[in-house]
């Protein structure tokens, strides 16, 4: 099983996944998966099967693109399942011989299901012995040694074999959690075609480098990260974002590792190597997500920890009342039965095989976890404050209003504003260049940065600019209006008189309205932050259906709004830009929207989502809450069968095989009770079902 709590100890069964490599070489003295979590390198220590303790170590990772990788085999063929498979058949048989009344043949039996059992477990409690550790198996090898000192091999065999078992359930419970995380890998293709002087050849996709121009022909994956510059067609990024549908792509597109193409071949530029790109450190984080542990996790170690040498001592007094009374046989076996009784095997995977289950899980429908802590926290989360630009927004500004003035046509209005905006790098020139019906020369162009733009065009000297800068005269009222109905109004002014207005609104994502409904169906606070103006802003939160909105927001501010809100209630703050990165870093859970996040944003976020629906967020809460609720049933049913058995023991109301066997069922119990936490919640499986509109 685990070391955690008790120190590492060789591995009973060696278990091999694909490595992901990341850049960032890692210094003597940093942490091993992420800045500033030293303690996560004590979950890379080697993997003990030898205790049921503390949940799982990491994996080890060996290279992306498949030279080593293994999947779970099915349960008859995993060698991993033998010891106990044979202990079984052996204990089985040898109790058929004893109730036959053949004594010989029976012991015999019995000590082969004990030998075989005991190999499990045995030999990791003596090594960490010799190292001053203590864990369970110690507990286990106590009590069946004693047992079989007392002349009770049969019970001893029994102890063995159910232990083994479920340190073999635990194995597989843990190797299933992790395998849709091992399937991301599997999106990578083992080879690429990649264009060079001499003509196309093919290479291995971890030979990929950057700049590199892949050929990715129809129904074949993109081996890393890149812009097409070459080519349309339609990606099915389902596998990497959730989303069901395929998106349309085109030169000058992004497209992620790991997305199959469509109809038609493309020519990509990578912007990864194929040893780090986007894929491979989503995998990464979800293999290092449960070294930082929860609450709940250290709950449940703080507990485990001591209380394996509290049963050692307990079971020691229990022995010394029993020569103090006279009767040392009677209650030398009772010690043994205390011994199991209160190990604490089911508390301590009662959190980790929760935590990784539901990690793996949420990677393949779009959440990135990062770590064991964020999950909990993530299912705490009564707020969220959610960005307007880029999160609740397409951040693609576009004109839907024109109001020319009188005497001056639409198409006229358009074009003059497009003519002066052309070279502009402002965020709205490409908006209003995009709307102009004709493209016009525009001569002795000056930006006055923060109030617009000046050019002649046709001869005309035309202005464009906001209305701080140019005052819509006679038009003040519909520019009121317009911004009431949130738009940011443009005024156009020709030779000195007003041309006209333009409004431009970045609008809405489709299911921006749906998802803060979820959220509020589910009893959760929403606000919104935004540097835009108050009127734009009112307007954006009510097509939303949003109240609560904090607008005019400097990135200090919304890191203040946020500490705020966190004072009061656990708070997760949603956004995708740079200036959003302090907010993320302040809230409870920082949550970074989408592949075209800032890698700012990314960084500092607890939570990332590989897909860009907003309707991934309900979904994931809801993931996280129903893991926080799974987590502690286990703790609290791993606790009562301590407190339950440890009196049942005492005072010799079960025996060693019964004390074992319900322990042990216990410890099934309560690792299938966590598996459980890999199943999609029902608003991502409703996602699921409704595809959002097709985009990048």
């Amino acid at each position: 099983m685990s070391e955690e709590c008790c120190g590492p100890d060789e591995p009973r069964k060696a278990r091999t996944i694909q490595r992901v490599e990341l850049k960032r070489p890692h210094a003597a003295g940093d942490s091993c998966c992420a800045p500033d979590t030293a303690r996560e390198c004590e979950a890379l220590a080697p993997h003990d099967d030898g205790d049921a303790c503390c949940g799982p170590a990491l994996p080890s990772r060996n290279s992306v693109g498949g030279e080593e990788s293994e999947l779970r085999p099915a349960w008859w063929r995993d060698v991993a399942l033998l010891p106990s498979t044979l202990s079984g058949l052996f204990l089985v048989a040898g109790y058929a011989f004893e109730w036959a009344g053949v004594g010989i043949p029976a012991l015999v039996l019995q000590w082969a299901a004990l030998l075989a059992g005991a190999y499990t477990f045995v030999p990791g409690a003596i090594r960490r012995v010799i190292r001053g550790g203590l864990g369970v198996g110690l507990l286990m090898t106590i009590a069946a040694i004693g047992a079989v000192l007392l002349g009770h091999v049969g019970e001893a065999a029994t102890l063995a074999f159910l232990f083994s078992l479920a340190e073999a359930l635990e194995d597989r419970a843990m190797d299933r959690a992790k395998e849709g995380l091992r399937s991301l890998l599997s999106l990578i293709p083992d080879a690429v075609r990649v264009s060079r002087l001499a003509g196309d050849t093919t290479i291995p996709a971890a030979d990929v480098r950057e700049l590199d121009i892949l050929i990715v022909g129809a129904g074949e994956r993109v081996a890393t990260d890149g812009v097409i510059v070459d080519g349309r067609s339609s990606l099915d990024t389902s596998a990497i974002t959730g989303e069901s549908i395929p998106v349309d792509v085109q030169p000058g597109d992004v497209v992620a590792a790991g997305s199959v193409n469509g109809s038609s071949t493309l020519r990509i530029e990578a912007t990864a190597d194929g040893r780090d790109n986007s894929l491979t450190q989503i995998v990464s984080l979800v293999e290092q997500a449960h070294a930082r542990k929860g609450d709940r996790a250290r709950l449940a170690d703080r507990i485990a920890r001591p209380l394996v040498p509290v049963v050692l001592i307990a079971a020691a007094l229990v022995v010394v009342f029993g020569f103090v009374v006279g009767d040392p046989s009677t209650w030398i076996e009772r010690a043994l039965v205390v011994l199991v009784a209160a190990s604490p095997c089911a508390l301590a995977i009662a959190v980790p095989v929760t935590v990784i289950s539901a990690i793996g899980s949420a990677s393949k429908f779009g959440v990135v976890i990062k770590s064991g802590e964020a999950f909990e926290q993530l299912g705490t989360i009564r707020a969220v404050a959610l960005d307007k630009t880029g999160t609740l927004t397409r951040n693609e500004p576009a004109v839907v209003d024109v109001l020319p003035a009188v005497g001056i046509s639409r198409e006229d209005l358009l074009s003059w504003a497009g003519a002066v905006e052309k070279t502009s790098s402002h965020p709205l020139a490409a908006a209003l260049t995009a709307a102009a019906p004709r493209s016009l020369p525009a001569t002795d162009v000056i930006e006055a940065a923060g109030h617009g733009i000046t050019g002649r065009v046709e001869g005309r000297v035309v202005r464009v600019g906001n209305v701080r800068w140019l005052t819509p005269g006679a038009l003040s009222a519909a520019a009121d209006e317009m911004a009431e109905a949130g738009m940011t109004v443009v005024v156009v002014e020709t030779d000195g008189m007003i041309a006209g207005l333009i409004g431009i609104r970045d609008e809405l994502r489709p299911e921006s309205a749906e998802t803060v409904r979820l959220l509020q169906d589910a009893g959760i606070d929403v606000t919104m932050l935004t540097g835009d103006n108050e009127r734009t802003a009112r307007a954006i939160a009510t097509q939303a259906g949003i109240t609560d909105v904090r607008a005019e927001q400097l990135p200090a501010d919304k890191a203040s709004v946020i500490e705020a809100l966190a004072a009061t209630r656990p708070t997760a703050m949603v956004g995708d830009g740079i200036n959003d990165a302090p907010a993320l870093a302040t809230a409870t859970v920082g949550i970074a929207m989408g592949l075209k996040g800032s890698a700012a944003a990314i960084e500092s976020a607890d939570v990332a989502f590989t897909g860009n629906d907003l309707r991934l967020i309900p979904g994931a809460l809801a993931h996280a809450r129903r893991g926080r609720r799974i987590m502690t049933a286990n703790i609290l049913l791993a606790l009562a069968i301590i407190v339950v058995l440890f009196p049942l023991a005492l005072f010799g109301v079960l025996g060693l095989a019964g004390v074992v066997l319900v322990h042990e069922i216990a410890e099934v119990f309560v690792i299938l009770n966590g598996v459980r936490a890999a199943r999609r919640p029902a608003p991502l499986r409703a996602l699921a079902a409704t595809p959002e509109p097709a985009r990048v």
